[in-house]
């Protein structure tokens, strides 16, 4: 192989590095929104097992882990998929107190829904 073939197949693979690791930090995209007294949380984690997927909720803080094993080939020219996720979502709502759960969670080819019981908080105020 030419130093120039190698260089760039070198090249590739660093930015195929860097693109991956670019997706586990800043993604996986995120939805969220209210429905019957839920926060619904939505999140795409396109190539992750449901078994490779943790989900942890603390206070307001909903965590999410997925990792899954590299499968390394030999010939590997540009690799971007990421090989986990470590994602640490700041809810923007109460969650009811004594509750600290999710009261579901489905993934369906590769989007987790997530629905967590909320709480009303703060005071209506009229206008006149």
């Amino acid at each position: 192989m030419g130093i120039v073939r190698y260089m760039a197949k070198e090249m590739m693979k660093e930015i195929g590095n860097k693109s991956r690791e670019f997706y586990e930090f800043v993604l996986p995209p995120v939805d969220m929104y209210l429905e019957d007294g839920h926060l619904v949380v939505v999140i795409d984690l396109p190539g992750f097992d449901k078994k490779d997927i943790k989900l942890t909720l603390h206070k307001n803080i909903l965590s999410v882990k997925a990792e899954k094993q590299d499968s390394q080939k030999e010939n590997m020219v540009c690799k971007q998929r990421p090989n986990m996720v470590d994602k640490k979502i700041l809810l923007p709502a109460h969650i009811k107190e004594g509750e600290d759960s999710i009261s579901s969670a489905k993934f369906v080819q590769g989007v987790m829904t997530i629905k967590i019981p909320v709480s009303q908080k703060g005071k209506q105020i009229s206008i006149e």
